[in-house]
């Protein structure tokens, strides 16, 4: 969503200065959220806000996935073409999206990275995690292009969306809170 932006709004038919406005309004959003999970984080705790941000993910990215995959294509430009309301749609669950993650696995992610660990193994814990993160976030990055090329934009989505979905079922079984525990206690 962040990395891709520009090129995802253009592709639907916005105008350069409108995606790059949108890119900019992504980015404020994205901060502003990150803000309120730093907030929140030690009031509501830190699977409760994964398992609400991976739900809202889910939902928003499967919206943009339908929206995408029924849109249809421009002869004269070959871009998607979002007819009526779809567009707008379109933006309102791309922002949205970045809320989910902006209170959630964007900052909590590393909340926890810190915290899980016990201190016998916390500096090569991070470091592994953090790599994998960063592996993660590459892979993600690298493949959205072809995917983009090959499948469409739809399709993209719905692999983001069946990935969403599992994080729900990842929080659910395997995610400890670590709210109010020592770090001894991890």
């Amino acid at each position: 969503m962040f990395t891709y932006s520009s090129i995802l709004w253009q592709s639907v038919g916005f105008s350069e200065s409108n995606f790059l406005l949108i890119t900019v309004i992504t980015g404020i959003v994205n901060i502003v959220t990150t803000f309120i999970a730093i907030a929140t984080v030690d009031k509501f705790g830190r699977k409760p806000l994964l398992l609400l941000g991976s739900i809202g993910m889910t939902i928003t990215l499967g919206t943009l996935a339908l929206i995408f995959g029924n849109a249809a294509i421009n002869p004269a430009t070959g871009n998607l073409s979002l007819s009526g309301s779809a567009g707008i749609i379109a933006l309102l669950a791309a922002n949205l999206y970045v809320v989910f993650f902006g209170f959630s696995w964007g900052p909590i992610v590393w909340v926890l990275l810190g915290e899980m660990f016990n201190n016998q193994i916390r500096a090569a814990a991070l470091s592994v995690s953090a790599s994998v993160q960063w592996i993660a976030n590459f892979l993600v990055s690298t493949t959205f292009p072809p995917l983009l090329k090959t499948f469409g934009l739809g399709a993209a989505y719905g692999l983001y969306t069946i990935a969403a979905a599992i994080s729900i079922f990842f929080i659910v079984l395997l995610v400890k809170e670590t709210k109010g525990k020592e770090l001894e206690e991890m």
